[in-house]
């Protein structure tokens, strides 16, 4: 039986081109934290110089959910994450199908 997973994706624009690293560096030390349910994450930095695409899975919906509606989270994301970005990111929830 296959495993599924849960997750998102966002895709964003950089403030400051070229400080897309700084982004991923944000979320490897979000990493850190050892949130339940993570799995892992992956970032596309686009060759434009701005788009950045990131990935997360979770083990559940439940889980990811839990997450998503933290204040601890929107706090981290609103002083580490939101300023890097030009604008609101668009967000994709959904399950993984592997």
């Amino acid at each position: 039986m296959r495993r599924m997973s849960y997750g998102t994706v966002m895709i964003g624009k950089l403030k400051t081109p070229g400080t897309g690293q700084t982004l991923v560096d944000g979320g490897r030390k979000w990493e850190e934290r050892k949130v339940d349910g993570f799995q892992g994450s992956y970032s596309l930095l686009g060759d434009d110089g701005t788009t950045v695409v990131t990935c997360v899975t979770f083990e559940s919906k439940a889980q990811y959910m839990s997450l998503a509606d933290s204040p601890a989270q929107d706090e981290w994301w609103q002083s580490t994450m939101a300023p890097l970005l030009d604008g609101d990111p668009q967000w994709f929830d959904g399950e993984w199908a592997e």
